[in-house]
């Protein structure tokens, strides 16, 4: 186990710089331009390194130094010890995982979950998984379309009460699919545990907020990294 863990700890070493650049490219707040470029140098940002340092002019950009490098490094251990019988369900889960990286970051920071990236985490999911779904019948197939419209029409929901942003939806639809290929009970882990993780992640704003005598109404939570969150710890305890 120790070779395997030490391996997935260097792919999500190996991809944190192009995750690092993501996560810079797309937390911008809602109706601004992507930042493709340095804003300071006008350099082409591709990659970042732990820094989150500009290679040219040395401004900080995205997230905070070694924050992404740790979470990939977590999260590729997580989807080696997840990994299924099935390996388009292990890569399902390992393209899943890649996006959800930077998907957590971006809506943690601007709350906002782009259609540039839920789209493609939407679509590799249900490509890989109509693979694996023919190998595994039909049962199956319909398992994971019963999730996926359930989470992603209940979430759908919320967007249309102008609870939730329209990006949350179609995550849904991608974390409900894979989950459905694991179970119901699988499913219905994840969604629970997602709950829980906000609440408890909501109580202690709150708690916060209250020591420091500031309104607690208002208090804006990212659901993206709590459905994220939830959905992984579901599959690793199943």
């Amino acid at each position: 186990m120790v070779p395997v863990v030490v391996a997935a700890v260097l792919v999500g070493l190996l991809a944190a710089p192009l995750l690092r650049a993501l996560i810079a490219r797309f937390a911008v707040p809602e109706g601004e331009p992507w930042c493709d470029d340095c804003p300071s140098c006008g350099r082409r940002v591709r990659l970042l390194p732990p820094t989150g340092r500009c290679p040219g002019c040395r401004e900080r950009l995205g997230a905070g130094p070694w924050t992404v490098e740790a979470v990939a490094a977590a999260v590729a251990v997580a989807v080696a010890y997840a990994a299924d019988r099935l390996l388009v369900v292990t890569v399902a889960l390992a393209w899943a995982a890649a996006l959800g990286v930077v998907l957590g970051f971006v809506d943690a920071r601007v709350r906002r979950l782009p259609y540039r990236l839920t789209v493609p985490l939407l679509g590799g999911v249900a490509a890989l998984l109509l693979s694996a779904v023919a190998a595994a019948g039909p049962g199956a197939a319909l398992r994971c379309l019963l999730v996926a419209l359930t989470v992603g029409g209940v979430l759908e929901l919320a967007v249309w009460l102008g609870a939730l942003g329209p990006g949350d939806s179609p995550l849904g639809l991608a974390l409900g699919g894979l989950l459905g290929w694991f179970g119901w009970s699988v499913a219905l882990g994840g969604l629970f545990a997602a709950t829980v993780l906000a609440g408890l992640w909501g109580t202690v704003r709150a708690a916060a907020a209250l020591a420091r005598r500031r309104p607690v109404r208002g208090l804006d939570l990212p659901v993206g990294p709590f459905l994220l969150l939830g959905a992984l710890t579901a599959v690793l305890a199943r």
